[in-house]
């Protein structure tokens, strides 16, 4: 964080429009970058409690889209929509996500995976078009708390993963 000439933290020139949720998850960034690029991965564990996901297409690359509609626990279904726009294996994924293709009010997503230590710190910087737009977002449609699951159903999966590799 950059600060100001009088020694106050500088706010980001999107700070009122964004929402940034961290986790540190015990698994090395590889691994925890290849639960995010493959399908066979994401589909078991992408969305807050509760919800389960199916895809209709998915191609990992700058420019790939992800479609896929998430079902909800009291049984509404939510089309989503996810192009990438950047990818830098295994530091950085950034995206935009929408409803679908088109969406006016589609967010941009940044994620990140630093190590820490035999960990890994995962940080989900969400960027909103409008400040109005971010608060609905968190207001009506949860995304702080969603996010927050989201991330805690990587890190029960992904420490899934390592737990029955040390098993096998």
């Amino acid at each position: 964080m950059s600060t100001t000439g009088r020694g106050t933290p500088e706010q980001s020139a999107t700070a009122d429009r964004e929402i940034v949720i961290s986790r540190v998850i015990n698994a090395p960034r590889e691994m925890v970058f290849v639960a995010f690029t493959e399908v066979r991965h994401l589909s078991r564990w992408w969305g807050p409690k509760g919800f389960t996901t199916t895809t209709q297409s998915f191609e990992f690359r700058v420019g790939g889209e992800w479609d896929f509609v998430m079902h909800g626990p009291d049984g509404t279904d939510y089309d989503e929509w996810i192009t990438w726009t950047d990818i830098a294996p295994p530091e950085r994924i950034a995206m935009l996500h929408g409803e679908s293709r088109g969406d006016p009010n589609a967010f941009e997503s940044v994620l990140t995976f630093e190590p820490d230590g035999v960990a890994t710190r995962i940080q989900m910087r969400t960027v909103f078009a409008t400040k109005e737009l971010r608060d609905e977002a968190a207001e009506k449609y949860h995304a702080i708390e969603g996010g927050q699951q989201t991330l805690s159903n990587l890190a029960a999966y992904v420490t899934e993963i390592v737990q029955k590799g040390a098993e096998g």
